[in-house]
C-alpha cells in the first residue's frame, strides 16, 4: 500500500509553474531524499503535501485520506521545517503542553523522542523568543517525532545542529522508519543522502527528472559516489530526452 501519492500534481504561481505533472508514489518504511538545485520546486512539492498551498493541478492522498480542505490527514503528519517559527513569548514546556492539547495528546513534557536526548528536557523553562537558531531546530525535531507520525517530511533538518545533535536526528530518522513511517527529507548534504536514502527524487525546474534507488543510479553511470553519480545521471537522461525528439 501507497502511503503517499502524487497524481499529475502542479502548481502555478501567476504565468509560472513551480511544479509541473509531479507523479510519484511513497511506500510504508522508507525514506526519500528529495534534493535538487534552488527554485527546483522542492519547497513547493512539501507545502502542496502539507496543505500550505493548494496545488493547481491533480490529487495527492496520504494514507487514503484526500490532502484538501480537511486537514485531518495532517494528524498523521510530522513536519520539521528549515527555519522554525515559534511564539516568541511562550517557554518551551508551554508550547509542547499546547501541542500535546491539540493533538489530544497526554501530557508529558519529558517523554517522547528525542527530548532527552537533544537535551530539551533542560531548557523547558526558555522563553522560544531567547532560542539560539540551533536550539530552536531542537524543539522543532522534538516536535516533529513526536506524535508517532506516518509520515515525516524533514527540511534541511540538520541545518544549524551541532555535530552529535545532528546525528541524534538522522538516527531517529533510521528508528521511526524501521517503525513503517515513510520519511521525506530535503538535504543539500550529500553525505546524508547516501547514508539515509532508500530511493532519491530529483527536481529541476519543476519537473521530476528521476526517482530512482541509489544503487540504481550508480549501477547506470558506473560511479560510486552519489555527488559523480547524479551528474552523469542528469546527463544521460538529457541525451536519452534528445535522442527519442
Amino acid at each position: 500500500m501507497e502511503r503517499v501519492i502524487f497524481e499529475g500534481v502542479g502548481k502555478r504561481y501567476g504565468r509560472m509553474w513551480a511544479l509541473r505533472e509531479f507523479n510519484a508514489r511513497f511506500v510504508p518504511g522508507e525514506t526519500v531524499s528529495v534534493i535538487g538545485p534552488n527554485g527546483s520546486g522542492k519547497t513547493t512539492m512539501i507545502k502542496c503535501l502539507l496543505g500550505l498551498v493548494h496545488a493547481t493541478t491533480g490529487a495527492i492522498r496520504v494514507n487514503g485520506q484526500p490532502v484538501g480542505p480537511d486537514p485531518a490527514y495532517r494528524h498523521q503528519v510530522g513536519y520539521m521545517p528549515q527555519i522554525s517559527r515559534f511564539p516568541n513569548e511562550l517557554k518551551i514546556g508551554q508550547l509542547i503542553d499546547l501541542m500535546d492539547d491539540l493533538r489530544g495528546h497526554e501530557r508529558n513534557r519529558t517523554g517522547g523522542p528525542l527530548v532527552n536526548a537533544l537535551g530539551v528536557d533542560a531548557m523547558l523553562d526558555k522563553r522560544l523568543g531567547t532560542l539560539s537558531g540551533g536550539q530552536r531546530q531542537k524543539v522543532s525535531a522534538v516536535l516533529a517525532f513526536r506524535y508517532s507520525p506516518s509520515v515525516l517530511v524533514l527540511d534541511e533538518p540538520t541545518a544549524g545542529l551541532d555535530p552529535i545533535s545532528a546525528e541524534i536526528v538522522l538516527d531517529a530518522v533510521r528508528n521511526i522508519k524501521r517503525d513503517g513511517c515513510t520519511v521525506l527529507i530535503t538535504s543539500h548534504l550529500m553525505e546524508e543522502v547516501e547514508a539515509l536514502a532508500d530511493r532519491i527524487a530529483y527536481l529541476q525546474d519543476g519537473t521530476l527528472r528521476f526517482l530512482l534507488p541509489p544503487e540504481e543510479i550508480q549501477a547506470a553511470t558506473g560511479h560510486a559516489r552519489l555527488s559523480k553519480a547524479i551528474p552523469a545521471m542528469l546527463t544521460n537522461t538529457a541525451k536519452s530526452h534528445v535522442e527519442s525528439l
